[in-house]
């Protein structure tokens, strides 16, 4: 199926900043699970009121967008003032609609795409100071992300960490300070701090 023959549903909006209110598309069918309205608010209200957060968590950062599907929570850190965001997905469909939602915001000068999997990525030429990993539940993937990601220098040191899990996952991050977790619904949001380098 190409791009053109994909459709598209409309479940999501930006939140807040430049591009409030936009609508974003995501692939009909169960492959794609983007992050809820409702559960990005409260991801991005921790992150900009949280003790260990603020604007400058978010505004001139660098972001990184794994297992990134429709780009939702890449897009609202652009909306909010990041100042560039790397995406990685593989799924056809959802590459499809990640790259309508960035032409739809105006964005595809702030983003680059990669058409690839997040666990075997390039080498960076920028690190980022805020990464998302929203994957699909069970499989032990954040691990496996992190460990590809810092390898290839995408995690600069102090960077904030997002992880999104099934509610009853244990997650833990290797050099890495925890720092909040909330659950919403089947869904669990943890946010660690990177330590210093990469492995």
């Amino acid at each position: 199926m190409t791009v053109t023959e994909t459709r598209f549903l409309v479940l999501m909006r930006i939140i807040a900043g430049s591009r409030k209110g936009r609508t974003l598309e995501a692939p009909a069918g169960s492959a794609t699970r983007p992050t809820a309205d409702r559960v990005r608010q409260a991801l991005f209200d921790m992150l900009l009121h949280a003790p260990w957060g603020g604007r400058n968590c978010i505004e001139g950062v660098r972001v990184l967008d794994g297992f990134a599907g429709t780009g939702a929570l890449g897009l609202e850190a652009l909306s909010r003032g990041a100042a560039f965001c790397t995406f990685f997905e593989t799924d056809r469909a959802a590459l499809g609609a990640l790259r309508a939602n960035l032409a739809g915001c105006r964005m595809r000068d702030m983003a680059q795409v990669f058409a690839g999997s997040v666990l075997r990525p390039k080498q960076a030429a920028h690190p980022c100071g805020l990464v998302f990993l929203d994957p699909p539940y069970g499989q032990d993937l954040p691990a496996q992300a992190l460990t590809a990601l810092s390898r290839a220098g995408w995690i600069a040191p102090g960077a904030l960490i997002v992880i999104e899990t099934g509610r009853d996952e244990d997650t833990t991050v290797e050099n890495a300070e925890f720092l909040a977790e909330r659950a919403h619904g089947a869904a669990r949001l943890s946010i660690w701090r990177a330590g210093g380098g990469t492995e």
